[in-house]
Parts: C-alpha cells; sequence; structure tokens
C-alpha cells in the first residue's frame, strides 16, 4: 500500500521519477530473484527463498515515507 502522492494509478508507485524512488528501485533490482518492477508490485521468482521475500518485505516496510504497508502474495 502506497501513501499519497504515490499510490496508483494517479501516482506511479514504485515507477515515479522522485530521486529517493529511482533510488530504491536500484537497491530493490539488486535482491536475488527479482524478475520486474511495476508500479504497485515486485515480482520474483516463483521459487524464491523465504527469507528473501522477509528480506523485501522488511526493507519495503521501512521505506515508511512512500509505503504503508506490505503484502506477500
Amino acid at each position: 500500500m502506497f501513501r499519497d502522492p504515490w499510490r496508483p494509478p494517479d501516482g506511479r508507485g514504485f515507477l515515479d521519477s522522485d530521486p529517493r524512488v529511482r533510488t530504491l528501485r536500484r537497491v530493490i533490482a539488486t535482491y536475488p530473484d527479482v524478475r520486474h518492477i511495476l508500479p504497485d508490485r515486485i515480482s520474483l521468482v516463483p521459487h524464491t527463498d523465504a527469507r528473501t521475500l522477509d528480506t523485501v518485505a522488511v526493507f519495503l516496510r521501512r521505506q515508511q515515507w512512500l509505503v504503508s504497508a506490505v503484502t506477500i502474495e
């Protein structure tokens, strides 16, 4: 769940041009098993280890300026 003004569809979420979001995208792309980043989600390969999922979720939860909640599906 994104905070305003980054909440899609009005905001661009992970694809926003804000320098903080661009840096965040670059960091997320370095995690193993990341396939692609969409405006409202991060896609990982199906066999991603649970520890990697937890690490990414904890990292995103710390970005309180951008997100209010993280959901793993």
